[in-house]
């Protein structure tokens, strides 16, 4: 099981509340530029905790020379993978010549992926579209991936939608291009010696262990950022043997850690926006949400918030406090 990188979200405090739910899930960090590296604050856009091991650092780029400066820091940092993002559609990234654009000159990004997995020492993986605005046929992917099996490529993670780059938001091409599972599934039978995981529409946990065990992974993206309990319920279900995962456990981590991150200068607002959906569905969840999301009371900086939040919740749902 992964969790999508996804622009503004996925941030290290998310993470390290995903973490928290999920033991053994590959984590991404949001898109990061090759320009953010090459020429900005390394420290500020790589540093992570430790305890977010397997994290990838998905980059954003289309000039090889960059983006292999751009992996060697990342595994200078000791990310455990380096992803290379040709699927976003959005018109920021298009206007920078990368991300899902790059799906239609498939030889740049194989030199790309080259210069990459050449500089490090760590797996490079590739993260796409099944295709382009509203060309569905099946060819279009087949050859991309194609062009980056024979450059080395042996991972990939298919948003297994098309990205239409002219006329919808970014929000609607996660919803109105059709899925397609079948097209990522023929992916497999033409190359059977690489790993597809499946991203794209995957929001209920028995739904995400059956396409778990028909792909090489699956990829939750808004389901994990919207009711990131599902996470949770997933990594109980995919090991049964482990310790389920205790919420006031998880409270008290998120405790300890907002206090060390509110020491170093963090608003603890930046702490707490991965946890505002994580009791929904339980009585007292709007209460919660709407504490953690309260500006007035989160301008105080005090990590006890989450606590005070966490009483007033498991009162109301008979959970321990």
């Amino acid at each position: 099981m992964c969790v999508a990188p996804m622009i503004d979200v996925t941030d290290r405090h998310c993470r390290y509340f995903h973490r928290l739910l999920a033991p053994t899930a590959r984590l991404y960090t949001e898109m990061i530029t090759t320009g953010a590296l090459v020429h900005g604050d390394v420290a500020r856009h790589l540093d992570y905790d430790q305890a977010e091991h397997p994290v990838a650092l998905q980059l954003g780029g289309s000039e090889p020379a960059a983006l292999a400066q751009s992996a060697r820091l990342g595994e200078q940092w000791g990310y455990d993978e380096i992803n290379l993002n040709c699927g976003c559609p959005s018109e920021r990234v298009q206007k920078g010549a990368f991300g899902a654009c790059l799906m239609a000159e498939p030889d740049l990004v194989a030199d790309c992926f080259k210069s990459m997995q050449d500089s490090v020492s760590v797996p490079v993986t590739i993260k796409h579209r099944l295709g382009l605005d509203y060309d569905d046929s099946y060819g279009f992917a087949r050859d991309f991936v194609g062009a980056l099996h024979a450059a080395g490529c042996r991972v990939f993670i298919v948003h297994a939608r098309n990205a239409v780059l002219k006329g919808l938001s970014p929000k609607d091409n996660r919803e109105i291009p059709p899925l397609r599972y079948d097209h990522a599934a023929r992916l497999m039978q033409d190359f059977p010696d690489a790993r597809f995981v499946l991203n794209g529409g995957i929001d209920r946990v028995d739904e995400a262990l059956t396409l778990m065990a028909r792909f090489g992974g699956v990829m939750l993206g808004r389901a994990a950022w919207h009711h990131p309990g599902i996470l949770s319920a997933i990594s109980e279900r995919m090991d049964p043997t482990r310790p389920a995962v205790q919420p006031q456990a998880v409270v008290e981590a998120m405790l300890a850690y907002a206090q060390g991150q509110v020491d170093r200068g963090v608003p603890l607002r930046m702490v707490v926006r991965p946890m505002l959906g994580w009791m929904s569905g339980l009585k007292g969840s709007r209460r919660w949400r709407q504490t953690l999301s309260d500006a007035r009371v989160l301008a105080a900086n005090d990590p006890a918030l989450i606590g005070r939040a966490w009483s007033t919740l498991a009162g109301q749902a008979g959970l321990p406090a």
